[in-house]
C-alpha cells in the first residue's frame, strides 16, 4: 500500500477539517516563537567588555585568575573564606566586583572536582547561575574557567554550564499579550581550546532545542495543538535537521486498520493522525521511540470529573512531545544512528460520535479490545503506534513513553517515572541514560500474573485492569511481539507549577535527554 503524506500545503485549506479552523490559525516554527533570546558566545579570549564576571571554581582552588593583582586575590580571598566558599558543587556566591576588574559584581561558582562532576549537578548550577543573573540588570555575562586548565574538563564544565542556563531560560509566552522581557543577556564563555569546547556546545545545544521543541509542544492548548497541528509543528521543526517526516491522514489510519487509534478521536472533530519521523544516521536496523500524542483528554464517556486534572489534560501529548524532541536532538547531534519516532495523535473528546464504554476496536495487528473506560485511551492509541512500527521498521529495540495512569503516580510520584521492561539489556541501558540525566525510573512488574486482568468475554482484551500501571503495560507488550522493548509511564513528570533547577513554570520537556542518551549507549548490535 502506498501512503500519500501529509506536504507542505496550508493546513488552512484542508477541507478535512472545515470550520474548525480560524483566520489566525497559522502553524508557526515552535523553535522561532519560544526560542531563548539569551545569546551564547564561545571564545578562548576574555569579552572585552562585560558587567558580569562569573569565575567557575573547582574544590579547594585559590581563586587567581590571569592578570588580577595581589591585593585583588586577596580580598576575593577574604569574602570567599567569611562566606564559607570552597568550590564545593552547587555553592554560589556573589560579591560587589573589587576595584580594577572592569565590572560591577563578580559571582563565585562551585562545581566540586571537575574530573567527577556530575554533568546534572553542573546542569542545576548553570540553572541556579541564570536565575540570579536573571535578577539583575546585567546584559553581558563573562564566564571563565581557567582554573579548569585540563582543556576537556574545561569545555565539558562550560558546555554543561550553558545548558542548565539555558533550560531555565526558555518562556512560554505566546498567549500573554504582554509577556514579560525575556532574558536578554549575552554570555561570553571563556575556554582554554575552542576545538575541545565547540564539540560540547554543539551537543548541549542541540538537545536544549530538542527539550524546548518537545516543552512548545507540551505547552500547547488543546485548541491549538490538535493532531494535525502537532503534526505540522513537528515536521516544520525536524525536516530542516534532515529528518523524513511522514504523516498518515485520518484517512489512511483507517484503511490501515488501525482502529484504536482512530476510535479515540472519532468523536472529536480533529481525528487521528500518525506521525512517523525517521532520523537515518546510520544502515543498521532502527532504534523505535512511540510516544502517546492525545493532544487533549476529557476522558470521553468516562468523563474526567476533576476541574484541576481537566485542565492539564494538554499535557497528555507529552509523551509524543518527547519523542519529536529526542528525534530533534539526535538530528541535531548528527548521531550516527537510525533512529524511528512514531506519535499516535489523538483527541479524546465527546460528540454523538465517540466511543461508548463496552464498544470494541480493532487494532491494526487484528487484536481486539474492548473499550472498558474511555478514559483509558492511551493504551489504545499507543497498541496501534506500537505495531505500526514493528510491522513497517522491524526495529532491534522499541521504548514508548506516555502519560499512562494515575496508578504510576500513587506508586512512585512524580520524582521517578515508572518502566516496564521484557528484556534486560533495554531496561539497563535506560536505566542509565535516565540516571545520567537526572530523569531518573523505577521498574515495576511486568508479570504474567496481571494477564488475567484485562481479560474480556467479548474480545481479545480489555482496556482497563489492576494494578493500573502494571495492567496498561500488559496490554502495550501484545503488540510488541518479541522484540526488545521497555514502557515508561511518566504520568506526573509533564510540568512543574513553579521554577525548579533547570525547569520554568510549565512544561519540562521530560524524557527528550533520558531518550536521546540511551540512543547513544544503547549497543548497535544487540545481544
Amino acid at each position: 500500500m502506498k501512503l500519500k503524506p501529509i506536504m507542505k500545503a496550508s493546513l488552512l485549506s484542508m477541507a478535512l477539517f472545515g470550520a474548525s479552523f480560524s483566520a489566525n490559525a497559522t502553524i508557526e516554527n515552535p523553535l522561532v516563537t519560544s526560542y531563548l533570546s539569551t545569546q551564547t558566545v564561545i571564545a578562548t579570549q576574555a569579552a572585552e567588555q562585560a558587567d558580569t564576571l562569573v569565575v567557575v571554581v573547582p574544590e579547594g582552588a585559590a581563586i587567581q585568575l590571569a592578570g588580577w593583582s595581589t591585593s585583588t586575590v586577596e580580598q576575593v580571598a577574604r569574602i570567599a573564606e567569611v562566606a564559607g566558599f570552597e568550590g564545593k558543587m552547587g555553592q554560589q556566591e556573589t560579591v560587589n566586583a573589587p576595584a580594577g576588574l572592569g565590572v560591577t559584581r563578580l559571582i563565585l561558582v562551585g562545581v566540586g572536582d571537575p574530573a567527577e562532576a556530575a554533568r546534572t549537578k553542573v546542569e542545576d548550577a548553570g540553572a541556579a547561575l541564570a536565575n540570579m543573573i536573571n535578577n539583575t540588570k546585567a546584559e553581558t555575562v563573562q564566564v571563565n574557567a581557567e582554573l579548569i586548565s585540563n582543556p576537556v574538563y574545561n569545555g565539558r564544565i562550560l558546555a554543561q554550564l550553558a545548558h542548565g542556563v539555558d533550560l531555565r531560560n526558555y518562556r512560554f509566552d505566546r498567549y500573554q499579550s504582554s509577556p514579560a522581557a525575556r532574558p536578554a543577556q549575552t554570555y561570553h564563555y571563556h575556554v582554554t581550546s575552542r576545538s575541545h569546547a565547540e564539540r560540547e556546545f554543539e551537543a548541549m545545544q542541540a538537545l536544549a532545542q530538542g527539550v524546548f521543541l518537545a516543552r512548545e509542544l507540551t505547552n500547547l492548548p488543546g485548541s491549538a495543538g490538535y493532531p494535525a497541528a502537532f503534526a505540522e509543528y513537528a515536521r516544520q521543526a525536524l525536516e530542516p535537521l534532515g529528518v523524513n517526516v511522514t504523516i498518515l491522514t485520518p484517512e489512511q489510519v483507517l484503511e490501515m486498520g488501525m482502529g484504536a487509534l482512530y476510535g479515540v478521536s472519532q468523536g472529536s472533530q480533529h481525528k487521528a493522525h500518525l506521525l512517523i519521523a525517521h532520523w537515518e544516521g546510520s544502515s543498521e536496523q532502527p532504534i523505535a521511540l512511540v510516544g502517546k500524542g492525545n493532544t487533549h483528554d476529557t476522558g470521553g464517556y468516562n468523563l474526567k470529573t476533576n476541574a484541576a486534572s481537566i485542565h492539564r489534560m494538554p499535557t497528555d501529548k507529552a509523551g509524543g512531545a518527547a519523542v519529536v524532541g529526542a528525534v530533534a536532538a539526535i538530528a541535531g547531534q548528527r548521531l550516527e544512528q537510525n533512529v524511528v519516532g512514531v506519535v499516535p495523535l489523538s483527541q479524546n473528546s465527546i460528540s454523538g460520535e465517540a466511543l461508548l464504554p463496552g464498544d470494541v476496536v480493532t487494532t491494526g495487528s487484528g487484536l481486539t479490545i474492548e473499550v472498558a473506560n474511555t478514559d483509558a485511551e492511551g493504551r489504545l492509541i499507543l497498541a496501534d503506534g506500537l505495531w505500526y512500527v514493528r510491522e513497517h521498521y522491524n526495529p532491534r529495540a522499541i521504548a514508548d513513553i506516555a502519560t499512562l495512569t494515575g496508578a504510576k503516580m500513587t506508586a512512585v510520584g512524580t520524582d521517578f517515572s515508572a518502566v516496564f521492561a521484557n528484556n534486560e539489556l533495554v531496561y539497563e541501558t535506560l536505566a542509565e541514560a535516565a540516571e545520567t540525566v537526572n530523569e531518573r525510573v523505577w521498574r515495576l512488574p511486568l508479570d504474567p500474573r496481571f494477564e488475567r486482568s484485562i481479560s474480556s468475554r467479548i474480545a481479545d482484551m480489555k482496556n482497563t485492569g489492576s494494578p493500573g500501571a502494571s495492567a496498561g503495560a500488559m496490554l502495550l507488550q501484545r503488540f510488541v511481539g518479541d522484540t526488545p522493548w521497555i514502557h515508561i509511564d511518566m504520568a506526573g513528570n509533564a510540568q512543574v507549577d513553579g521554577p525548579s533547577g533547570i525547569h520554568p513554570a510549565g512544561a519540562t520537556g521530560y524524557g527528550v535527554r533520558m531518550l536521546t542518551e540511551w540512543v547513544k549507549v544503547y549497543p548497535k548490535t544487540a545481544e
